[in-house]
């Protein structure tokens, strides 16, 4: 009877195993065939056919003759936006699955924990005033005010947290403080700005996949090359956190450690996003919420996923914020709570019912 029982145990974690390995390998088919399509999209500059010469031809598979506009709009313009995308969702989806898993609080996210509205009212510094951390000129003190504060709201939500020993709760309260805190300051330079300096926060805030370069997306990558190693490193002390902190210590896990360490990477991850794109939502709540639904709570293939996942979810807003009002291209911010609120709510009715985690 206990052997039958036991081989039942088994079968169904390998056919859960299974499930989860296959829904990633979904993900990853669905991301590269809407970057594939995306990319050799027709469009005014060039055709499908014209694209795909052009994208072929770089890899010296000569199919035709190939314009530079086409080559332009494939390698200039198309492909990096689509990585851009993608790449800002990875590292939205990945931040939002870790804050998630040490607050152990399924609505926790960059933008909840108040690390957006940070790095907003650095920008909005920065646009209304001119005021920098550091001696920057142009575009350029927007980007390093909005990371600077977006890491100031860090430090100080781990600092409230570590002195009240790194407590769940505690992350989530200090995080809401700043919130309200940088949106009322940021809400308060609106207020005081000219129509042009108005116009243009209102925009960043909004946020926006159109400053894309590849030179930033080699940037992202690197960080998500040096940080991902880091994070699947702790993926079994998260599922034991996940049980709780008596449980996670008593098996040899340094709560107060991992708690915060982990904070502070996908608050550094969250930050070098921001700070490129303006304010995106829902992206860090979303994903990882999405992924739990279909595979469970297991971090090895939560966290993963729910990088994955958020750079699909991101690149299918960006697609919309093209097609929902052609030629005008809606804000990336507004597309994708558009999106999200729905299944938001959702969440939360199916909380009510019983508990999502």
């Amino acid at each position: 009877m206990k052997n039958h029982e036991e081989r039942e145990v088994l079968s169904e974690y390998k056919g859960l195993t299974t499930k989860r390995k296959t829904f990633l390998l979904i993900l990853v088919l669905l991301i590269i065939a809407v970057i594939f399509l995306r990319t050799l999209k027709g469009g005014p500059l060039a055709s499908f056919e014209d694209s795909l010469k052009a994208f072929m031809s770089y890899f010296g598979f000569n199919i035709g003759q190939v314009s530079e506009l086409a080559k332009t709009a494939v390698w200039s313009i198309r492909l990096p936006r689509s990585l851009f995308a993608f790449m800002a969702g990875c590292a939205l989806g990945v931040a939002g699955a870790i804050m998630q898993v040490v607050v152990r609080n399924p609505l926790a996210s960059p933008y909840t924990l108040g690390i957006s509205a940070a790095a907003g009212f650095g920008a909005a510094l920065a646009i209304v005033l001119g005021v920098g951390v550091m001696t920057t000129s142009g575009s350029l003190i927007i980007i390093v005010n909005a990371f600077i504060f977006a890491m100031i709201a860090t430090i100080i939500v781990l600092g409230i947290s570590a002195l009240r020993g790194a407590a769940p709760e505690s992350m989530i309260l200090a995080g809401i403080a700043m919130l309200y805190l940088f949106s009322s300051l940021t809400s308060l330079l609106e207020y005081l700005s000219e129509t042009y300096a108005l116009r243009d926060v209102v925009f960043w805030l909004l946020g926006d996949l159109g400053r894309y370069t590849w030179e930033k997306i080699g940037i992202w990558f690197m960080i998500l090359l040096i940080s991902m190693p880091i994070i699947m490193a702790k993926l079994w002390d998260y599922n034991l956190l996940m049980a709780g902190d008596d449980v996670a210590k008593g098996l040899g896990v340094n709560v107060k450690v991992l708690r915060l360490s982990s904070m502070a990477l996908a608050s550094f991850i969250t930050a070098a996003v921001i700070c490129f794109t303006g304010v995106i939502g829902f992206v860090g709540l979303v994903g990882p919420h999405m992924v739990r639904m279909i595979i469970g709570a297991d971090n090895r293939y939560v966290i993963p996923a729910s990088a994955l996942a958020g750079g699909l979810l991101l690149e299918v807003a960006d697609i919309l914020a093209f097609e929902v009002m052609p030629p005008t291209v809606l804000p990336i911010g507004i597309i994708t709570s558009l999106m999200g609120v729905p299944l938001f709510l959702y969440l939360l009715l199916r909380r009510g019912r019983r508990e999502v985690w």
